[in-house]
């Protein structure tokens, strides 16, 4: 990875942390370029040998280091949920300092491991944003994604297709103890062609050959690898009857895009749902690095209106736009929106090169909307 890409994650590192982030986005590196080697202890859960001696004997954590005065950095901590016991009592008998890296919070979930009780943060590590690497051609990004890998190679496909077979289709299988391998694969190409759709259990476990309760649990698999996650409909309304299913959406354009054989080109729909999806990315890192609390929904009405996104409690409706021009018909919805609930900012975001008003919807190129987002103009 380019070492002039600096990541918009901050930890606090006065306290013991939890890290999640799905495979490749970056969390080793991260270390890497954040702690000097003599100011950390590393353990690795992903080296054999590392992983034999802890998992056989946990309490060699605690032998070995309870009187360290460096962070101490476990490296796929769901590899051996055992340790946390360990980690536990050395944070409340010995005030050291842990940082505890993941890819799946499922295994711990699973084995009701101890989750430190509120004695360590919880930060999370998304791929690239725009705001990290800059100028970004979006025909590009639609093919290789934005994990950092993918996003700086110069043959991206290559990476990816071996990241959907050895990990999405393997390591997640296995974890998860799925014992229907080809119909998992069929699950992941149809969750890709279905993201950023209504989600539709019953539809997709017939596309998949499974039950709905099956699919229901590959959904949640996803979510607790990081590898997807939901956006929930805004429920209230004074008039109109809303749709109340939730979206998913995959946690990578590239990866959603390759599942589901896209080839998003300016100008077609596919592209229209991976500009959609890239903007949500964006909104997930800010969500993620700045305001943890942000809540990212979408409108819907029984009748077919619909608003991309809300965030906040009313504070920004979002329309999105993958055109150079926006015509006025593609206001509607914010329109109707409006008439129902008190929205303070109504937006459309697309590749139109100029800001310009049509009433009190404001329309932002969609570069100019993520600086103003970041800083903090839009007060959500």
């Amino acid at each position: 990875m380019s070492q002039n890409i600096k990541r918009l994650l901050n930890i606090d590192t006065r306290y013991s942390s939890f890290l999640w982030g799905a495979r490749r986005t970056g969390k080793s590196h991260w270390i890497k370029y954040n702690f000097k080697p003599e100011e950390i202890i590393l353990i690795d859960l992903l080296q054999t040998d590392v992983f034999a001696e802890y998992a056989s004997r946990p309490s060699l954590l605690r032998e070995r280091f309870q009187n360290t005065k460096k962070i101490i950095v476990i490296d796929e901590i769901q590899k051996i949920p055992m340790l946390l016991d360990e980690v536990h009592w050395m944070i409340e008998n010995k005030k050291i300092i842990f940082l505890l890296t993941g890819s799946s919070a499922r295994k711990l979930r699973r084995s009701h491991a101890n989750l430190l009780a509120g004695r360590a943060l919880r930060y999370q590590l998304l791929p690239f944003s725009c705001m990290e690497v800059g100028n970004i051609n979006l025909e590009k990004i639609m093919v290789s994604g934005m994990l950092p890998p993918h996003f700086l190679s110069a043959k991206p496909l290559d990476l990816i297709r071996s990241y959907v077979a050895d990990y999405l289709k393997e390591e997640i299988a296995q974890e998860a103890q799925i014992l229907k391998i080809p119909q998992f694969s069929e699950f992941l190409r149809v969750a890709a062609l279905t993201s950023g759709e209504l989600l539709n259990y019953n539809n997709v476990a017939r596309e998949t050959g499974v039950s709905s309760k099956v699919v229901r649990s590959y959904f949640d698999i996803l979510e607790s690898t990081m590898l997807g996650f939901r956006v929930s409909p805004w429920k209230r309304s004074k008039t109109r009857r809303l749709i109340q299913a939730e979206k998913f959406y995959l946690f990578d354009i590239g990866i959603s895009n390759y599942l589901s054989r896209r080839q998003p080109k300016e100008g077609t729909p596919e592209f229209g749902k991976s500009f959609e999806h890239f903007i949500l990315m964006e909104l997930r890192a800010y969500k993620a690095y700045r305001n943890p609390e942000l809540d990212i929904a979408y409108w819907r009405t029984s009748t077919g209106y619909e608003v991309d996104f809300i965030l906040g409690k009313k504070q920004v409706a979002l329309e999105i736009k993958a055109g150079k021009t926006v015509h006025d018909i593609a206001l509607r919805s914010l329109k109707v929106l409006q008439e129902d609930e008190k929205v303070k900012h109504l937006l459309v975001i697309s590749q139109e090169k100029y800001a310009r008003d049509v009433g009190n919807i404001k329309l932002i190129p969609w570069k100019l909307f993520l600086k103003m987002l970041w800083a903090g103009e839009f007060d959500i």
